[in-house]
């Protein structure tokens, strides 16, 4: 890996301003990916390591790692039942940036993106329901329509975080 880690994907298409529902949605959400992946290009390990919020311990690694987790999740497990444990072994774990490999976590982020983008695509409509069984028992049902939806708040909220972090590592900011 070089000194500043460069991400290919770092360009942003703008979501569609006409188009239907799925494009929509699936626009805004490819939108904030890429968002994210923009806020983290050009940083070294290092870098993408520090948490320079303390006494937060977010870094962008970390929200690498954590976004990686939150695709499968929602993506993989509950939509399509695939039922994948996670990479780093629990929500403080996919956090930890400590040693943490930047290839590893943009290579898991990239590609659990991507079957998010295979699934989608295949699904028949947005009314697809994915289920989620809670470790009580419970279990609940979710469109496909809402998991997008709250992939893109999720994102939203996750580039807020990462543009702070950005800007107190090198000064650049958003938008």
């Amino acid at each position: 890996m070089t000194d500043a880690y460069e991400l290919a994907d770092a360009a942003r298409t703008e979501p569609p301003l006409a188009a239907g529902e799925l494009a929509t949605l699936v626009g805004f959400l490819d939108y904030q990916r890429a968002t994210f992946a923009w806020k983290c290009a050009g940083l070294s390990t290092e870098q993408l390591r520090a948490r320079p919020l303390l006494p937060s311990p977010l870094s962008l690694l970390g929200l690498t790692r954590h976004l990686a987790e939150v695709e499968r999740g929602w993506f993989r497990n509950v939509l399509n039942g695939e039922g994948h444990p996670g990479y780093w072994g629990g929500r403080e774990a996919e956090f930890e940036a400590d040693g943490a490999d930047p290839e590893a976590a943009f290579t898991a982020w990239r590609a659990e993106c991507e079957h998010a983008r295979d699934l989608v695509a295949a699904a028949p409509s947005l009314d697809v329901l994915g289920h989620y069984r809670a470790p009580d028992g419970k279990e609940t049902e979710y469109s496909l329509r809402w998991i997008i939806t709250h992939m893109i708040e999720e994102y939203a909220r996750h580039n807020g975080h990462a543009d702070l972090l950005r800007e107190h590592l090198d000064g650049r900011t958003g938008e």
